[in-house]
């Protein structure tokens, strides 16, 4: 009897493999019975991955900090209530679940730890505009090492993550006035874009912290950038889930004052970190937004400062969208070369200094 419900069983495992084979198209990673592993599986998995725990840990710090340094009534008198400030408290909870997992699956011998950190702000709406810079860096960050670890288990649980970090820059942009998602797609940077834009507002790390290896470009300052804080005021655009204006922060062609700094500065944690580039030729403007880079010719004022005009140009041609809105990344480069999403990197050996973050709309 035992051995007829055996066999019956098998008969019924088989069929039923053969059943759901079809509907398993050949291909893919990961897509077999191998048990994944959530670690580390490269030199280059441990940086990304720790420099995505340096992210999760300024803003766990960021979020706190603004809630107990300013009062009720100035929070208030920007437009947030007693229900803003509870979701700003739930997103710093959010980073505390994402700094554990990302410590979990680096483990605790490599793992980054918090930090000391400094900000630039005086007021609740320039806390909150900084609050959308950093995590719109965030998350164009991870976005451009993602697709490229090794561990593509990591990778799968730091996309849920990262996709939690960008529904959070979206909130700021509504905290802030704007429009929550001017764009059809989010870009990637990479880890040394990431990390150049991060490094400069850590000040202090414990001494055995986890040290990244990737580059700090020198820092780059666009001199005229619009002023979201004060465009909002003037326009009364107060906390809404949206708001539809005519009034533009930036247009395409108008023109940009750029300063930059020379290689060789100590930046980050305990000055641990110089700043550094293959090149001090500065001859472009790149234009990193959505799926595009685009470039401008830069036309030099001295030798760290020059102008530009904003591009203008659609994503897939006239009567689709603006290649360059919301928030995007601009660096001065010795050459415009063809970049794609993917293959950032190669821009690597011509820049001269960035990123920095325009605010275009």
């Amino acid at each position: 009897m035992l051995g007829s419900i055996l066999a019956a069983a098998a008969v019924f495992t088989l069929a039923n493999a053969a059943a759901i084979q079809p509907y398993l198209p050949p291909g893919g990673l990961g897509t077999n019975s191998t048990p994944p592993i959530y670690r580390p599986l490269s030199d280059f998995d441990l940086h990304s991955l720790n420099l995505a725990l340096h992210q999760e840990y300024i803003e766990l710090d960021l979020f706190h900090y603004g809630l107990a340094r300013f009062p009720v009534e100035e929070f208030e008198a920007a437009g947030l209530n007693a229900e803003d400030r509870y979701l700003l408290e739930f997103m710093a909870d959010q980073e505390v679940g994402h700094a554990k997992m990302l410590t979990n699956i680096i483990g605790p011998d490599k793992a980054a730890k918090p930090c000391n950190y400094s900000y630039p702000f005086q007021t609740v709406k320039e806390y909150l505009d900084f609050n959308r810079k950093v995590t719109r860096w965030g998350e164009a960050g991870v976005y451009g090492f993602l697709e490229h670890l090794n561990s593509r288990p990591s990778a799968e649980l730091l996309l849920q993550a990262i996709t939690t970090e960008a529904r959070q820059q979206m909130v700021f942009r509504q905290f802030e006035g704007l429009f929550a998602m001017p764009f059809w797609f989010t870009t990637g940077i990479t880890q040394s874009m990431h990390w150049t834009l991060l490094a400069p507002y850590i000040t202090s790390c414990p001494a055995d912290n986890f040290h990244l290896n990737w580059i700090n470009f020198p820092s780059l300052n666009v001199t005229n950038e619009p002023n979201a804080t004060a465009i909002t005021q003037q326009n009364n655009l107060t906390a809404a889930i949206t708001h539809n204006t005519t009034q533009p922060l930036s247009s395409p062609g108008q023109q940009i004052q750029l300063s930059w700094e020379a290689p060789g500065k100590a930046v980050g944690p305990n000055g641990t970190y110089t700043t550094a580039a293959n090149t001090t030729s500065a001859k472009f403007v790149a234009w990193i937004s959505q799926l595009n880079t685009t470039y401008t010719p830069l036309t030099l004022t001295s030798n760290y400062s020059g102008t530009t005009q904003q591009p203008g140009g659609e994503i897939y041609g006239n009567g689709t969208f603006p290649t360059v809105n919301g928030t995007v990344f601009v660096l001065v480069t010795d050459a415009d070369p063809y970049v794609t999403p993917f293959n950032l990197t190669m821009l690597h050996p011509h820049i001269v200094a960035g990123p920095a973050m325009y605010t275009s709309g």
